[in-house]
């Protein structure tokens, strides 16, 4: 019985009509997540397809039907078609010369099963036709598919050694599509775990923050440690850490707050600056990760005394992640935002105060007591001055 993806609205887009009569519909297939996707349900945003024509053919065809390209990954066969409502891959049909863990040297084919053989799970290597939307499955990709088991295509090993990122990508997939843990990709990640320190870290990184950003990856990441597989790529994470993953998740699920990948990283780290910072440093985190982390390790048991106060100090998004990670009340920040001291310094000045530290040391004495007081009106905040400037 021939499966057939059901119809949807990227399935019947416009333009990818345009697309199949450049390429041909019997030379182009849907490919990969897209198929994926739409076989369980889910809603699909990025489209790939697989075709037999090569990258510069791809170019002139689609110049000839008014379809913008341009080649993002020329040299592995990767062109992409730009549309309003969405761009589209399109890769050339592939076969793996060599590999080395790190970098693939591939051929061209004309063989959609030499494609799907180089890919790396059996529900990743779905090919839709874009007429009929028969689905053509080489490798008992649906199968799995129907019972949410994610299995790589032939021999774990040997598709690990191709490249080493798989035993994360294998961790991410299971999470977000499987139901339980298969037996030879789980020896295969223990065994080869150690080769994930070839890996660039910015690659490492990416992929452990696609993982923390799926709903609930505390079981993953359990699991990885017990394998070896976290001590390769975040060691500085050990058990208390990990269970206090799964306190964070839990916590912002009850606060009704979507998941985060940058406070789960936050979480899976000891309260210690520099370890925060060489974490980042390592996983080549933008600036702006790197001081949440930072920020998020300044955390101590006072946090929860005055929630207003602590975002007042760190920002909204610190004072989340630090209460929540102390299992604190997050409800007084629901909606609030940081207010603005409502006291300048030139005001003192008019008071009668020379300009210098004195100033200096009344706008922070009387900043501590606005904060202390909870915020009050600026009315309050000019008998704090007063009071200091009588007092003084």
């Amino acid at each position: 019985m021939t499966t057939t993806l059901p119809a949807t609205d990227w399935t019947a887009r416009d333009n990818l009509a345009r697309l199949v009569d450049a390429l041909g519909p019997d030379d182009i297939r849907w490919v990969g997540g897209c198929v994926r996707d739409t076989l369980l349900g889910l809603a699909s945003n990025d489209i790939d397809a697989a075709t037999r024509h090569l990258p510069a053919t791809v170019i002139d065809r689609c110049k000839a039907a008014g379809i913008r390209t341009i080649p993002t990954g020329i040299d592995h066969g990767t062109v992409t078609a730009v549309f309003d409502d969405g761009n589209v891959e399109i890769t050339t049909l592939r076969r793996d010369v060599e590999t080395d863990g790190r970098h693939a040297t591939i051929a061209f084919s004309q063989e959609w099963r030499d494609d799907a053989a180089r890919r790396d799970f059996t529900i990743n290597a779905l090919y839709a036709h874009p007429l009929t939307l028969a689905v053509d499955d080489y490798f008992g990709g649906l199968d799995d598919l129907a019972a949410r088991r994610v299995r790589f295509i032939g021999d774990a090993a040997t598709r690990i050694r191709e490249d080493h990122l798989r035993i994360l990508r294998y961790f991410r997939f299971a999470t977000r599509f499987g139901n339980e843990w298969d037996a030879q990709a789980s020896a295969a990640c223990q065994a080869l775990a150690p080769t994930l320190k070839g890996l660039s870290r910015e690659r490492v990184g990416a992929e452990l923050q696609n993982l923390l950003a799926l709903p609930d990856p505390a079981p993953t990441v359990h699991r990885m440690r017990e394998l070896g597989v976290l001590q390769e790529i975040l060691p500085e994470s050990g058990a208390r850490e990990v269970d206090q993953l799964a306190r964070l998740v839990a916590a912002e699920r009850d606060a009704a707050l979507a998941p985060d990948a940058m406070r789960r990283m936050a979480a899976l780290l000891p309260p210690i600056v520099p370890v925060a910072e060489a974490v980042a440093a390592r996983l080549r985190l933008s600036r702006a990760q790197r001081d949440r982390l930072t920020c998020v390790a300044r955390r101590d048991t006072e946090d929860a005394g005055h929630p207003r106060g602590l975002a007042y100090s760190v920002g909204i998004k610190c004072a989340l992640d630090r209460l929540l990670l102390a299992g604190a009340d997050t409800s007084p920040l629901k909606g609030w935002e940081v207010p603005v001291f409502p006291l300048k310094g030139g005001e003192i000045v008019a008071r009668g105060v020379a300009r210098g530290p004195e100033v200096a040391r009344l706008l922070q004495a009387i900043e501590r007591r606005w904060i202390d007081e909870h915020f009050p009106s600026r009315a309050r905040v000019v008998e704090m001055l007063d009071e200091s400037l009588h007092d003084g």
